[in-house]
């Protein structure tokens, strides 16, 4: 790893993959630091998308966050898919634990695709609980806590911001298709021509080897990748969501809901998240909501229906943000990050939401 360089007050350094991790708001070193926190992209991005994200993590969470921000899958590599984005982070985090042996805690945090690449990986990070009178170790050497593990590490947080989970075949969750059945029709058979086989993951249309499609493969422990238990370890799991605005990824995907389950929502009164416009937190399914229903008519077919039903098997905060009186609006789906921190910069206040929860 190249010497570490202060920049605006954050100590960070850029490691010869090219990941960037951000490690302390002073001078210290990242000994203090136990909670690794890694910050994944989305399609055609980089490191640099979550800058922004993680230097104010490491500002008001001094010398407690270790945030390393991936670029295994750079640029063009985010069009191989979810599965290969998923093992590249897989590799990623192993290989930073085992650099890091004071490591105790980790956090993930994906915008848009990235969010799935994430749970791709904790599913092939996910180390099931072990009988306590087992001896055996964790990648970075240490002991390995009888409880269920990621690399040996502590399940803290699970965030998504504007993540397809539900994928993006169904009507209105690529919004700027317009709802139209035919337009709809045509991107899901000719996505493979633009975004390869992670637009096949997106919409649903691969079948690899006869398999179902990953993303249903993906709201269970499926062979030998427990995604999940490792989904259901951490303490929390959160979805942030765009109500509008976000051409890229629907409401409903992103917030793991029905349209009938969307929430009526106002304009913020509060002053320090005034783009946070409805929470809640939703409980996990009980066996009753899990049996099969018909599939509503409101655009989700039987697949979809499948994967919220799926996921909603554990439970999960959801936020929704509205940018709508935003002068960046229609780029939603990058001011919900702070992609360009001189462009999108009126989703500083999502970006502090998380942060404020992220330790309790």
């Amino acid at each position: 790893m190249q010497n570490g360089v202060v920049e605006n007050g954050v100590c960070s350094s850029a490691s010869v993959n090219g990941s960037h991790d951000v490690w302390s708001s002073n001078e210290s070193d990242s000994s203090s630091a136990d909670h690794l926190v890694v910050m994944v992209h989305g399609i055609m991005g980089s490191a640099a998308d979550w800058k922004f994200g993680a230097e104010q993590f490491v500002k008001m969470l001094p010398d407690k966050v270790f945030v390393h921000c991936s670029e295994r899958n750079g640029s063009r590599l985010t069009l191989d898919g979810v599965d290969v984005m998923g093992e590249r982070l897989t590799e990623e985090v192993v290989e930073l634990t085992q650099r890091k042996p004071n490591l105790r805690k980790i956090s993930f945090i994906g915008h848009s695709v990235g969010g799935l690449v994430a749970r791709y990986a904790i599913g092939r990070l996910y180390r099931p609980p072990k009988n306590e009178n087992s001896e055996h170790s964790s990648p970075n050497g240490s002991e390995e806590d009888p409880r269920s593990t990621l690399c040996g590490l502590e399940p803290m947080n699970f965030i998504t911001v504007a993540t397809p989970h539900l994928g993006s075949r169904g009507n209105k969750q690529v919004p700027f298709l317009f709802g139209v059945p035919a337009f709809e029709k045509v991107a899901s058979a000719v996505i493979h021509l633009i975004f390869r086989r992670t637009g096949r993951h997106l919409f649903l249309n691969d079948d690899d080897d006869g398999k179902p499609p990953l993303l249903k493969r993906m709201i269970e422990d499926y062979d030998e990748c427990y995604f999940m238990s490792a989904l259901r370890s951490f303490r929390r799991r959160v979805v942030y969501s765009n109500v509008g605005y976000d051409h890229i990824v629907g409401w409903r995907t992103s917030s793991i809901r029905r349209n009938s389950e969307l929430p009526k929502w106002e304009d913020t009164v509060d002053e320090k998240y005034p783009h946070i416009v409805y929470e809640e937190h939703c409980k996990a399914y009980d066996a009753e909501q899990c049996e099969p229903t018909s599939v509503e008519n409101d655009g989700s077919d039987k697949l979809e229906v499948e994967l919220l039903t799926g996921l909603s098997r554990v439970c999960w905060e959801k936020v929704d943000v509205s940018f709508h009186c935003s002068r960046h609006r229609f780029a939603a789906h990058s001011v919900i990050q702070v992609k360009d921190q001189s462009v999108h910069i009126e989703g500083e206040d999502v970006i502090r939401h998380m942060i404020d929860r992220f330790l309790k």
